[in-house]
This record gives C-alpha cells, sequence and structure tokens, in this order.
C-alpha cells in the first residue's frame, strides 16, 4: 500500500521561504560589503594622472596640479563623468575624454579650443574657436592683436562665424580686412574694415550677403579710379539694384551762392 505524500503546513513552507530570502540578503550584503572594502582598499589610490593630447595654452602639470586635489574617490569609484566636467571647466580645454589605466592611474586626452576671433569687444576675454563655439579665455597669442571682432546674439555665434568665414576672402581682394562684423537684433548685417568703412549688408543669410558684396568688390575699383583712389567712408548694400557710396573727400553736395547784396532803397 503505497504511503500518502508528505504536506508540508503553510506555516512551515513560509519559514522557509523567510529562511532562504533573508539567506539570499546575506549574501548580497556580505558581497556588497567585500566590494566596497575591496573598492577602497589603498591599493587602488589613485597614484597619478596622464594628461595627453592639446596642451599648448593649459600644460599637463598645471592641470594636473590643480585638478588632481579635487578628484574624490579611488580608481575603481572616481566619477568619471566628474572628472570630465572638471577638465572641460579649465580654461582653454574644449573636450577632456577620461579613461581608467589599469592599475591606479586616468589618463585624459584634451582637446583645446583653436581662437580665430573675438567675441565682442577685442581684449573682452571672450573668443570664438573654428567650430563658431564661445569661450571665455585670455590669450597671450601674439596673433591675438590681429583678431576680427565679430558680435551677435551668443546663440547664432555659429551663423556669425560661417558668414565670417564667407565674407572674409572677398573683402581681402579689395586689399581690405574685416575689422568687426555684426549681426543685430533684428537680422541685419554689418561689417566695419580694417580702414574704418562701414559698409551696411543688410539682412540674410551668407549666400544673399555675397551676391550683394560681390558686385561691390568688384566695381569699387572703377570707382576708386575715378576719383583718386580715395578712401571709402562708408556703404550701404540694401538697394536692390546697387548700392550708396561715401567716399573720404567726396560729396555731391554743391555749396549755395552768395547772396546778392540788397538793392538801395529809394525814396
Amino acid at each position: 500500500m503505497a504511503g500518502k505524500p508528505l504536506v508540508i503546513p503553510l506555516d512551515v513552507r513560509l519559514m522557509g521561504w523567510a529562511a532562504n530570502g533573508l539567506f539570499a540578503v546575506a549574501v548580497v550584503m556580505g558581497l556588497g560589503a567585500v566590494a566596497w572594502w575591496v573598492a577602497r582598499h589603498p591599493a587602488w589610490t589613485l597614484a597619478g594622472i596622464t594628461v595627453v593630447g592639446d596642451v599648448e595654452h593649459q600644460s599637463a602639470v598645471t592641470l594636473r596640479a590643480h585638478l588632481g586635489p579635487r578628484l574624490e574617490g579611488t580608481f575603481l569609484t572616481v566619477d568619471l563623468q566628474e572628472v570630465q566636467r572638471l577638465f572641460e571647466a579649465a580654461p582653454w580645454v574644449r573636450r577632456a575624454v577620461v579613461q581608467r589605466e589599469f592599475p591606479n592611474r586616468l589618463r585624459v586626452h584634451i582637446q583645446e579650443h583653436v581662437a580665430v576671433a573675438w567675441w565682442g569687444e577685442a581684449g573682452s576675454g571672450r573668443l570664438v574657436n573654428r567650430y563658431g563655439e564661445v569661450f571665455e579665455a585670455h590669450p597671450e597669442d601674439a596673433q591675438a592683436d590681429r583678431w576680427s571682432e565679430l558680435s551677435g546674439p551668443i546663440d547664432r555665434a555659429a551663423q556669425v562665424y560661417a558668414v565670417y568665414q564667407v565674407l572674409a576672402p572677398v573683402f581681402e581682394r579689395m586689399g581690405r580686412e574685416i575689422d568687426r562684423l555684426e549681426l543685430n537684433a533684428r537680422g541685419s548685417w554689418k561689417v566695419v574694415l580694417d580702414g574704418g568703412a562701414r559698409i551696411e549688408l543688410g539682412r540674410g543669410d551668407a549666400d544673399v550677403l555675397l551676391s550683394r558684396v560681390q558686385p561691390f568688390v568688384a566695381t569699387l575699383p572703377t570707382l576708386a579710379l575715378r576719383y583718386g583712389q580715395r578712401e571709402i567712408e562708408s556703404a550701404d548694400l540694401r538697394y536692390p539694384d546697387g548700392y550708396a557710396l561715401r567716399m573720404r573727400g567726396v560729396t555731391t553736395l554743391t555749396e549755395a551762392p552768395p547772396a546778392r547784396p540788397a538793392a538801395p532803397t529809394t525814396r
């Protein structure tokens, strides 16, 4: 006669499940404690930071000296995103890529900004890089005195630099460089050349502005020759079929004729 299957009471089964659950929790907590101890063991203390890449304006020694003491944690626990943020907050650093280098070092690859122009006024401490991004730094380059000034809404800095790249070679054909390129809040462009000439370009994108500047530059030598190679004072290119030009020492106004003497009165 077959025996009846053993029926385990519900309370006994619940106690078994609870015991198994507590054991699993204990194992997890134990492993966590071991991992915590291992991660913070002195053997994993950061031994140093290797900085590679662009270090023309910020030397590797300077970066390590200023940012190293601000890092928290060990080789295993240090927050790589926080390390990246600290390095990218340093002057001239555009981008930093941080990696762990076994067994106890960090390797940071630096990409610096390459300044191409001033943003706002020269010497303001705000520069534009070759990607059209504005950043803050104080250059000591000898070339800084030759950089142009770009100005406009900060969120359109990339567009301002793109227009500058299109127009600068055109003005170079007439032997001039752009001292300043401005985009005002109404979307109108203005150029100031190195000789002081102010040129109103009007509204539009780079192609529209180029279609106005090219005829101006092409016809200007003929006008300059006609008026004795005089310097440009200002020009307005906003006309649909031409432009208005003012040259130093040239005027289209005529002097008023001298007043006639009053006739003698008779009695």
